[in-house]
């Protein structure tokens, strides 16, 4: 009796040029392994390749092949020898007549055939299953292990391939990744029909090959959500990091129309940390891709809309609405806004930095890149909570880490608990007064140059890792005009507003911005992009939701 397949959608493909056996061989193949496998049939060796670069696209496996000997244009040991590049673990079968016995026993040699089956095969009892049998439990037993619904193909140094993984990665959407370098990524490109010159090419799981794509075609073909369902909310909370979420979580439970538009992926900042150990109820520890998926599907649980890969540009004051336009020309509009936009890490200010951004040089990629680090020695830039976390995570797979701190130790901003963790690390080292003067390589990192800042002597140094957690530079650029900021870019709000006694400039108001109002009324503030913020997830939580509270008053004496 047929046992079941490990994959639901496995195939069990039959190519035969004649109709009728074509039909035969399928019909006694669905009477015994029909309920396990999916059956699929060819008449033709090309047609049958199409099918299989279709499958293959779409991630199904393919377990047997059954060919015949005699077809036109295309014979069955040509065709298993093309079949070969496309699933190289298939096994496969020659079904042909007596005369041509001698052509199958040679295929042997040339396609690795795994059987030759003599026509005609009936009894199928006696002559058919009995070797199909055998040929998929070795196939079970072999290593063909299903992959995930989406497929990278890249190159280990694309800048491109870089930030698609990151993209993936922070919107918790599994792939795997093949290097154009690996044969099964060579079979992938040539399924898509591609020739590596452009590169990565994403495949979704329904077969789609999307080339170089960008972030918003990216993200609707992957299904993470880009379209609002509505024009007007109650709230629109803008920037998806802990402060965004907590603020959706908060509006949405409460009742508030509430839609999300983050511009890349949740979880900002925090959803790149590897470990968070110093938030409230967590003693063991969270990851950041754990806190943010929590609090995503919290979100959502309330009704909460959440926009992905949506860039906002604009913010228009319309009488009681509030208009956020986005960089497709599209809008909507609210009774209330949140700025939540979060912080960026800074760009490393050195020769060869830029070139090599995605080739070498990250930001803020630790958790993506890691398994590539294995065994090899690894440099991070920046003395905070985030390049600790990454020097832990990374440290259990290098060879070593380095982190280089502009200051004299880690104690200016790094959390104690962590100063604690790296210095038990036997393979994490930490320079002081010590900074990158400049990177170099060709086509990716391969050498740095470090200047310790007290002697001003330079050292040079082999490294294909640099990891860059440097400070953070607020996203507001958008808001200029309309928003008041401070010298560095931060929102100011409530008490900042009116460190003189007076309020802001053109406040029409008879009472003074809330806590966390900006100078427009009804539009508030949020985490890290709020001027003197903490800076730490728990109090951006905190702020999310204090916000929402405001909201609410702002409503009511509206």
């Amino acid at each position: 009796m047929a046992q079941t397949a490990d994959a639901a959608r496995t195939v069990i493909m039959t190519v035969d040029d004649d109709p009728g056996v074509s039909r035969a061989v399928a019909r006694d193949l669905r009477r015994r392994y029909g309920k396990s496998y999916r059956i699929v049939r060819a008449e033709s060796g090309e047609s049958a390749l199409e099918a299989l670069r279709e499958l293959k696209l779409r991630g199904d496996l393919v377990a047997v092949i059954l060919a015949d000997y005699r077809m036109p244009q295309m014979n069955g040991i040509e065709f298993l020898e093309q079949a070969l590049d496309v699933y190289p673990g298939a096994r496969r079968v020659l079904l042909t007549a007596y005369a041509d016995s001698n052509a199958a026993i040679d295929a042997i040699n040339v396609v690795d055939l795994d059987h030759y089956l003599l026509k005609p095969w009936d009894p199928p009892e006696e002559k058919l299953y009995p070797v199909l049998d055998d040929l998929l439990e070795a196939w079970r037993c072999s290593d063909f292990r299903p992959v995930p619904g989406t497929k990278v193909v890249g190159h280990r140094w694309s800048a491109r391939s870089s930030d698609v993984r990151e993209f993936l990665a922070r919107n918790q959407v599994p792939y795997r990744w093949y290097s154009i370098e690996e044969p099964e990524g060579q079979r992938l490109l040539a399924a898509a029909g591609q020739d590596g010159q452009r590169l990565p090419v994403v495949i979704t799981a329904d077969g789609t090959a999307l080339v170089e794509p960008e972030v918003p075609e990216l993200a609707a073909q992957v299904g993470l959500a880009t379209t609002p369902t509505a024009d007007f909310y109650d709230l629109v909370v803008i920037g998806g990091g802990p402060a965004g979420l907590g603020a959706a979580v908060y509006g949405a439970s409460e009742g508030l129309r509430t839609v999300l538009v983050e511009r890349s992926a949740t979880g900002g900042q925090a959803g790149q940390s590897s470990r968070i150990e110093n938030y409230l109820g967590f003693p063991d520890g969270v990851s950041g891709a754990q806190l943010t998926d929590r609090a995503r599907r919290q979100a959502a649980k309330f009704g909460a809309e959440i926009l992905t890969a949506r860039e906002v540009t604009g913010l228009e004051i319309n009488g009681a609405a509030r208009t956020v336009r986005f960089s497709d020309g599209s809008q909507i509009a609210a009774h209330s806004v949140i700025l939540a936009t979060g912080v960026s890490y800074r760009q490393l200010e050195a020769p060869g930095a830029d070139e090599l951004s995605g080739r070498g040089v990250f930001y803020g990629s630790a958790l993506t890149e890691a398994a590539a680090c294995q065994g090899h020695d690894v440099y991070i830039v920046g003395g905070a909570n985030s390049a600790g976390q990454a020097a832990m995570y990374l440290s259990r797979g290098a060879k070593s880490v380095t982190l280089l701190v502009r200051g004299a130790d880690l104690t200016a901003s790094m959390s104690h608990y962590l100063i604690q963790q790296i210095a038990q690390s036997p393979n994490i080292f930490v320079r002081a007064h010590t900074v990158v003067e400049a990177a170099h390589g060709d086509g990716h990192l391969e050498q740095l140059t470090l200047r310790d800042t007290t002697s001003d002597q330079t050292e040079l140094v082999d490294a294909q890792w640099l990891f860059v957690f440097i400070g953070a530079a607020p996203l507001t650029d958008w808001l200029e005009g309309t928003v008041l900021r401070d010298e560095r870019g931060f929102i100011l709000a409530g008490p900042d507003l009116t460190a003189d006694g007076r309020p802001p400039a053109n406040w029409e108001l008879d009472r003074p911005p809330y806590h966390l109002e900006t100078n427009i009324p009804g539009v508030f503030v949020a985490g890290d992009a709020r001027a003197e913020s903490a800076k730490r997830v728990a109090s951006a939580v905190g702020e999310g939701a204090m916000a929402v509270m405001l909201v609410h008053r702002y409503r009511e004496q509206s």
